[in-house]
């Protein structure tokens, strides 16, 4: 029965349900379930066992032993049938588990995928919304600007009724109130930017006292924590680190001296190498002016003008570094910057296809002689200084240095006030000569009349002192002393005896006129040389001094080539300079019509410029009178004067405002 069942169990649960069935058929009935064939079998068994011996009657106990091994075999069975059992479900789980994580990880790509196309369609809709509004804002601006036009406009129509009945005196007293309201304004402001830079400043110090504050608190409580902890160790430590710490400062101090002593020197060099400098510069600036005087050649005054330009940049560099006071510094930077800016000027000249002036050549002459003293003073300064003078002025103190750097200032100082840079201050004579028409005077008949225009001066003595003659007018040149013997010298006209120049010297210390006053005082003079109907266009003052550039003006017209330049003292009220050859060359009446309206002209400028002002004017043009549109403008903090053709729009001349410690100019 054991080998039967060996062979016909396959498997290991085929094989446990055998025994199971044997198991129970020999327990219970192990005759009747038994088939024909097994019942054979015992019968012969049984007969057999009869015929045998008694020994063989322990078959029982052998059947109890192969039933107890096949019940461990069953058990044993069960449980290798049980761990395949658990292996089988772990590692179908694993699947599941790494199907589910498949499928979690492609739905999370699923979702970053749908974000970041949910994010491109926000972003897009983003810049779409943006970009809307600012059109929205550009369409807005423009309406704004439309319907502050149209204001404007109503109200210059509605100031033109008010002023069409204004009489004489009434404008007189109308311009003035505007030119104080401006002046009150400008003031405002920069009061306003003072203050506002002063509690800048105010700040920053109080941010500074805190944090100095701070650290010393904190200074004091290390302190504190020392003191508490400390005990004999601590007094030991104390005296072994002051013994050190005397050493170190020993050390330190002989370290120190040498360098002090390096920067010192290091000091000295450096001021020393910068005077060289500036001596260098002027003297090439110098040389450069003095042939600028007699050159003929276009080409030949573009290259000596590039070299001004180049080496007025190189003194403005050099000046900043030297440690010269406020009032020198601005005197020659005044006149380094004014510089600069003729050289400028006369180069836009020369690529226009000009040629220089004879006002233009004597500011040249002008300008030489000024920086010919400032080079010689430089040069003596550089020779004859020593080190202790070095270490004076770079130290502040008053020495040599310092007096000669003075006095180089005062002096370039009496005479950078010739210098204007008013808008087409430097054209002289414009078609016509106007002077060759008057009749021609006698010595004697131009002294009478310097005398009648000097009546207010309390002249004392007038001295011919010869002629002058260009190629635009001829002049008598007088010296006159009043009674402090102040000399005025004065330049009248061989054709028609009119005062086309004069100047003198007073110091100037204060400040107490206004610049309205000082209008007022230069039109009265004007109005005594028989000059009218002449209108202020560029005013600044400079040094106690104001420079005050005025214009003729017809039927409202401005007439830039007819152009008067006064200097008024701001200290007496007086005027101590005038320069009216371009009136007295120009002088002719103008008959000429715009085109264009105002409207049509100011359509034309560029949409950053706001416009506060604006005029018609003459203005020469390629050596002829042509008429204009004249725009004061601002963009932001920066000012602009810009011309346009009043026939053909198009743009002639474009002026930048610069304003400097001496003054306003023009690039």
């Amino acid at each position: 029965m054991e080998k039967k069942i060996g062979k016909n169990v396959s498997s290991g649960a085929e094989k446990v349900e055998r025994v199971e069935e044997y198991t129970a058929e020999s327990v219970n009935e192990p005759v009747k379930k038994t088939s024909a064939k097994k019942k054979t079998a015992v019968k012969k068994t049984s007969d057999a066992a009869v015929k045998k011996t008694t020994p063989k009657k322990s078959a029982p106990k052998k059947t109890s032993a192969k039933r107890t091994a096949l019940e461990k075999a069953e058990k044993k069975e069960k449980a290798a049938a049980s761990k395949r059992l658990e292996k089988a479900k772990k590692k179908e789980a694993a699947k599941e588990e790494k199907k589910a994580e498949k499928i979690a990880l492609k739905q999370k790509k699923l979702e970053k995928k749908a974000e970041l196309k949910q994010k491109k369609l926000d972003k897009k809709a983003a810049a779409a919304e943006k970009k809307a509004n600012r059109k929205q804002k550009r369409l807005d601006k423009k309406a704004a600007l439309r319907e502050k036009r149209v204001e404007k406009k109503a109200e210059r129509a509605a100031r033109r009724e008010l002023l069409k009945n204004e009489t004489k005196a009434e404008k007189q007293k109308r311009i003035e109130r505007e030119k104080r309201e401006r002046v009150a304004l400008k003031r405002q402001k920069a009061a306003a930017r003072d203050k506002a830079r002063e509690e800048k400043i105010k700040s920053r110090r109080a941010a500074h006292a805190r944090k100095a504050q701070d650290k010393k608190h904190r200074r004091e409580q290390k302190t504190a924590r020392k003191e508490n902890r400390r005990g004999f160790g601590g007094w030991l430590a104390a005296v072994i680190s002051l013994g050190v710490a005397t050493l170190v400062l020993g050390t330190i101090v002989t370290a120190g001296a040498f360098r002090m002593n390096d920067i010192t020197l290091q000091q000295e060099t450096g001021a020393r190498a910068t005077l060289y400098e500036l001596v260098s510069v002027s003297e090439d600036m110098d040389n450069q002016l003095s042939k600028l005087r007699v050159s003929s050649g276009v080409d030949e005054q573009r290259q000596l003008l590039t070299s001004i330009l180049v080496d007025s940049a190189l003194l403005e560099s050099g000046l900043e570094r030297m440690p010269v006071d406020q009032a020198t510094s601005t005197d020659i930077s005044g006149f380094v910057n004014r510089t600069n800016s003729f050289a400028k000027s006369m180069l836009s000249r020369l690529a226009q296809g000009k040629t220089l002036t004879a006002a233009e050549k004597e500011k040249i002459a002008t300008l030489y002689a000024i920086n010919s003293k400032l080079s010689s003073e430089l040069n003596n300064l550089a020779t004859h200084m020593t080190s202790n003078d070095i270490m004076d002025f770079i130290a502040g103190k008053e020495g040599t240095m310092s007096e000669s750097f003075g006095s180089i200032g005062g002096g370039i100082h009496e005479k950078a006030e010739e210098i204007s840079d008013a808008p087409f201050a430097n054209e002289g004579n414009i078609g016509e000569n106007r002077l060759t028409s008057l009749p021609e005077i006698t010595q004697a008949e131009a002294e009478e009349r310097v005398r009648e225009y000097f009546s207010a001066y309390h002249v004392a003595d007038v001295r011919f002192t010869g002629e002058t003659a260009s190629q635009e007018m001829a002049c008598y040149n007088f010296v006159l002393a009043d009674e402090n013997g102040t000399e005025i010298f004065a330049e009248i006209t061989k054709n028609g005896g009119k005062l086309a120049f004069f100047d003198t010297y007073e110091p100037c210390t204060e400040k107490n006129f206004s610049l309205p006053a000082c209008d007022n005082l230069a039109k009265e003079f004007l109005a005594g040389l028989g000059v009218e109907n002449v209108e202020a266009v560029w005013l600044s003052d400079a040094g106690m001094v104001a420079n005050l550039t005025y214009v003729t003006t017809e039927n409202g017209v401005r007439v830039y080539p007819e152009i008067i330049r006064v200097r008024v003292c701001e200290s007496k009220g007086r005027v101590i300079g005038i320069d009216a050859r371009g009136y007295l060359l120009n002088n002719e009446t103008h008959a000429k019509k715009a085109a264009l309206s105002e409207e049509e002209a100011r359509g034309l400028l560029s949409g950053e410029l706001d416009v506060t002002a604006v005029n018609l004017a003459i203005i020469p043009v390629g050596g002829e009178n042509t008429l204009c549109y004249e725009f004061a403008c601002n963009m932001g903090e920066e000012q602009f004067i810009v011309y346009l053709d009043a026939n053909t729009g198009a743009e002639v001349q474009l002026f930048r405002v610069r304003r400097s410690a001496t003054g306003s100019y023009l690039e």
